[in-house]
């Protein structure tokens, strides 16, 4: 929805909305540790998986899965940690991807979004008490998340204290999706914070009472609180490693390759297809195990999947995992497609800390430019349905 002037007519309704928004079933800081915590703990599955699959096959295999469980190991010890989302492709690979994929007119991809997605990259660190693996919320210390292209710094956001740190080039995003968003000038006098979020400014929030407004917008008047997500048991949990490892074993080649200064390739190569159909014909007597609402694709599904070499590389420093890189460009079954990849690189973190100079933003700011960019759209659709029956 647009104005006249052709900026969004709701400025102050979508940040405010994305705040609370975040804010709801479950916090910021929830989110953000959940998703460490299920990244570690599928990075050590996949190293318990390789290293127990391996262990049936050639030396060099066995030598493979040993030195990737190990990296793996490593990595869920540490108490501090940073890692660099990176898709290696460039913006007209994503045109050609997305044209071919036969989009509806209007659907097509933006230039300004392909080469938004092309140039991002999403970095994360945190600092923890303890080892990461084994922390919970109370023991992180420190979070930070960024998103960056080549022109500059898109988003960024950090948690330190009691506080909640944003700042974001909100001009770039809304080109790159879409959604044109007015200059700072045009807000109230009252929305200073919000004005300074727009100016691409630091503002922070306590965290403690956005969760608090975010669990009460979350849930109905008396309702329970949300049940845990669901877990698998010991034994489904062996099950499932066992299937994975047999699969593994007979379709995944690993071949080693020595570098400079201690650096070390070990790359895994096995049929798409064949890998995944499997994996799922593994999985799915175990079905009555898992969790409701895992709905498993069956062969049919499948059949049509590029039967094609995958392969990830991982590398290791001096037996510490630096970085995985997996190659996607076969999967594109597109022979203009050359270069399609996706990145995932580690290193030491350090802890973030709160960036000076941040304006505060309270709680009934946020509410009133959420209320009034919520009015303000009222009134604009009221105007153009009076046009209309004029």
């Amino acid at each position: 929805m647009t104005n006249s002037s052709g900026a969004a007519g709701q400025p102050c309704g979508t940040l405010g909305g994305l705040l609370i928004g975040h804010a709801g079933d479950r916090t910021h800081k929830e989110i953000i540790i959940t998703a460490i915590r299920k990244t570690l703990a599928a990075t050590a599955v996949v190293g318990a998986v390789l290293a127990g699959s391996a262990a049936c096959g050639t030396v060099e295999q066995v030598s493979a899965g040993k030195k990737l469980d190990q990296a793996f190991e490593k990595l869920g010890k540490e108490k501090s940690l940073s890692f660099e989302l990176d898709l290696d492709v460039d913006a007209a690979t994503l045109k050609q991807l997305d044209a071919e994929s036969d989009p509806e007119p209007g659907e097509e991809i933006p230039d300004e979004a392909a080469k938004l997605l092309s140039n991002a990259k999403i970095s994360v660190t945190v600092e923890s008490g303890k080892p990461i693996v084994d922390s919970e919320e109370k023991d992180f210390l420190g979070m930070a998340m960024k998103v960056s292209t080549t022109d500059g710094d898109l988003a960024e956001y950090r948690v330190v204290g009691d506080y909640t740190y944003i700042r974001s080039d909100v001009q770039a995003l809304s080109k790159a999706i879409g959604m044109p968003m007015p200059p700072a000038d045009q807000l109230p006098p009252e929305a200073k914070g919000l004005k300074k979020m727009l100016d691409g400014e630091w503002v922070k929030f306590s965290t403690e009472e956005m969760e608090k407004a975010g669990q009460g917008l979350g849930q109905e008047p008396g309702a329970a609180a949300p049940s845990p997500e669901p877990t698998l048991d010991a034994k489904t949990q062996k099950k499932l490693l066992d299937a994975l490892r047999g699969v593994i074993a007979r379709k995944v080649e690993f071949k080693t390759a020595g570098g400079e200064d201690g650096t070390e390739h070990i790359t895994a190569t096995a049929p798409f297809r064949s890998l995944i159909t499997e994996l799922f014909g593994e999985i799915r007597p175990l079905t009555k195990d898992l969790p409701p609402g895992m709905d498993l694709p069956s062969d049919e599904d499948l059949k049509d999947a590029p039967e094609t070499d995958v392969s990830a590389d991982f590398t290791l420093k001096n037996g510490e995992l630096t970085e995985v890189y997996v190659d996607l460009a076969k999967l594109a079954e597109s022979a203009k497609v050359k270069k399609f990849g996706l990145a995932l690189k580690m290193s030491a973190g350090t802890r973030p800390t709160a960036p000076a100079g941040a304006t505060e933003l309270h709680l009934d700011e946020l509410m009133q430019g959420f209320l009034g960019g919520m009015a303000q759209d009222a009134s604009f659709e009221e105007d153009e349905l009076a046009e209309g029956a004029a």
